[in-house]
């Protein structure tokens, strides 16, 4: 019994703990801290919001419909219509992207994802960290890279919020080997955005936070649900304690 539960462990830190060290990796240890609350209300509507109109303009979340986004983010149906819908013809229809595949294929040379799992499958730093690494490039056809994702195709969306930065190096020459070993030492702004270095923090962990959101719509219930359960079974377990105490109390 030991060895299989010690079996079922190992697997389980594989099967959960992979995402998480490859997302790392891909960013070279510097992801940085979310910080998400999807319990906050407000942060969802803004980043509901900041995703119909940065986002899905090239991105889907097929696995979501407009009338679960005014029961969870406290919108009436007129308010999600008017505001949020930008591709859906009713308020039950999922969110999708107006974008074809074939137009996406000749532009980015490839179709942008759906975005419904991608903070449960990158990891909500991953994201965050994302959008904040864009840097100039101009080797790259969009004029821009992604320190966590290099050679991404996707453009800064967001350009005209954050501004444009440059990736700042320190370079050490080996003149025997003839090469020039780079350590990345943090983005010098070129060109600011509409938004200052903290507003644009703001921007995109509400971003992030709706990404986080739609995952998982269930989170917030899961967890309530958790400590019930929970409390129920201490509560049982304080009964039957009594009761086996009173059954064995003239058992000498």
């Amino acid at each position: 019994m030991h060895i299989k539960n010690t079996a079922l462990a190992i697997v389980s830190i594989v099967a959960f703990g992979l995402p998480a060290i490859g997302a790392a990796a891909s960013a070279g240890g510097h992801l940085q801290p979310a910080n998400t609350d999807v319990a906050n209300t407000a942060s969802l509507q803004r980043g509901a919001r900041n995703f119909m109109n940065y986002c899905s303009g090239c991105h889907s979340a097929r696995y979501v419909r407009y009338s679960r986004l005014a029961a969870d983010l406290g919108l009436t149906e007129a308010q999600v219509i008017e505001n949020l819908m930008f591709s859906g013809d009713r308020i039950h229809d999922t969110i999708q992207t107006s974008l074809r595949p074939e137009d996406a294929a000749r532009w980015f040379g490839t179709t942008p994802p759906d975005l419904t799992l991608i903070a449960r499958s990158r990891g909500t730093d991953y994201v965050y960290t994302f959008l904040k690494s864009f840097y100039l490039d101009p080797k790259r056809p969009t004029g821009v890279n992604n320190l966590v994702l290099p050679g991404t195709s996707m453009p800064h969306v967001l350009w005209e919020l954050q501004g444009y930065q440059a990736a700042v190096y320190d370079g050490q020459s080996d003149a025997a080997n003839e090469t020039v070993h780079k350590q990345f030492k943090g983005f010098e702004l070129v060109q600011p955005g509409l938004l200052s270095a903290d507003e644009y923090d703001r921007f995109v962990r509400d971003t992030v936070t709706f990404l986080d959101y739609i995952g998982e719509p269930m989170q917030l219930k899961r967890v309530s649900l958790g400590f019930q359960v929970l409390g129920f079974l201490f509560v049982f377990f304080l009964l039957a304690f009594l009761l086996k105490k009173e059954y064995w109390k003239d058992v000498k």
